[in-house]
């Protein structure tokens, strides 16, 4: 991946940015900071280039344009650059999970948590897999470095990077987060704030990354990807949510694959309310990682078909990300009713949060299936 060269490279949330740059200037950035924004607006990019910030070895200066000075990175010093090294964050959990299979012993293998490390004053906690949550071996590594005196840099800096932390982990971080060392950063990145437990949420200050116009992700694109149609640039620009990054790196052809089985679940229960259709439709990629993959990516569309119906009944046409799709989504605005679409709404976050917990996906889907039957159209 290509790493920004400066901030100004940040696409974005320039208030947002300038304030957490003022902060680091002024030695005030806050101890527990939760990076809050949308899949792909990235927030782990931000919180390396804040680490680089803060751990620069040049520690260069530039001016605001209200005149505050900012806090940025040279990019080439020695900090700066291992700091980079851990930009492809899942390179590097690959490489941590190929590490611990490779342990001889089994007991080994079970106790030990998965983390990134490319900087010994840098730590970063992603999810562990296979249940994809942060757990307690790893918030306990946190606690335990976190009392040690950075050994290279100003600081340390801790960046946990998602917010579905086991309740044990989530309760042993709170005392850190409270009264963390001087020299201590802790980064907690989220999509969803309301995820993380209120005692988490009143100890940290919030920097919220905000959804970029449609219009501007489809002009970053004409630059980035000028070998994608204008319509497919256009299209991208209200399907990614406001996220450049998540735009970028966007495939069209497994969404609208996804989206195609989605419809097809929503055309035969405005039908029968016949939920059959679902089992059908994923029967063929229940199992396996492939199996996962493809039915996150239906739940993901299936929201976003939902939302968009719901949007079509508000009278806020404008505001359709599937615009490709436009009849479609008028026809079954005009067949089921809003406390369907509520219900339905809630059984697709039932289900993508159980898969999230790791939980089977056939019992993911069979609950989803349940509920959309017993909803009234």
């Amino acid at each position: 991946m290509v790493f920004p060269s400066s901030f100004s490279e940040f696409l974005g949330n320039a208030a947002v940015i300038d304030n957490l740059r003022a902060a680091i200037a002024t030695g005030r950035l806050p101890h527990s900071l939760v990076i809050a924004g949308a899949r792909g607006s990235g927030k782990y990019t931000l919180a390396l280039m804040l680490a680089m910030a803060q751990q620069c070895e040049v520690q260069p200066r530039e001016q605001s344009s209200d005149g505050r000075e900012l806090a940025s990175f040279c990019g080439r010093c020695h900090n700066c650059t291992r700091i980079i090294e851990s930009a492809d964050l899942e390179v590097r959990v690959d490489e941590a999970i190929a590490a611990r299979e490779e342990m001889q012993s089994a007991t080994d293998k079970k106790d030990t948590r998965i983390l990134v490390q490319t900087h010994p004053d840098v730590l970063i906690v992603p999810p562990d897999p296979p249940q994809l949550m942060i757990k307690l071996g790893q918030i306990r590594t946190v606690i335990h470095r976190a009392q040690y005196l950075p050994t290279e840099a100003p600081a340390k800096v801790f960046i946990i990077t998602a917010s579905s932390f086991m309740k044990e982990a989530a309760n042993s971080l709170l005392k850190l987060l409270e009264e963390p060392p001087p020299f201590v950063h802790l980064i907690l990145l989220t999509e969803n704030p309301g995820e993380l437990l209120p005692t988490i949420r009143s100890r940290c200050a919030f920097a919220r990354l905000g959804a970029l116009p449609p219009e501007e992700i489809a002009e970053l694109l004409a630059t980035r990807r000028p070998e994608w149609s204008r319509t497919d640039r256009e299209l991208i620009g209200r399907l990614s949510d406001g996220a450049a990054g998540r735009a970028l790196a966007f495939d069209l052809q497994e969404y609208t694959a996804a989206r195609a089985d989605a419809l097809t679940l929503l055309a035969g229960l405005e039908r029968t309310n016949d939920h059959s259709t679902l089992f059908r439709t994923t029967e063929t990629y229940r199992s396996g990682a492939e199996g996962q993959v493809k039915t996150a990516a239906l739940l993901r569309a299936l929201a976003s078909l939902l939302e968009d119906v719901l949007m079509l009944q508000s009278g806020a046409a404008d505001r359709v990300r599937n615009i490709d799709r436009r009849k479609d989504l008028e026809r079954i605005a005009q067949i089921v009713s809003f406390e369907w679409i509520e219900s339905a709404m809630r059984a697709v976050d039932a289900a993508q949060n159980g898969m999230r917990r790791n939980l089977l996906r056939s019992l993911s889907l069979d609950a989803l299936a349940f509920q959309l039957e017993s909803a009234q159209l």
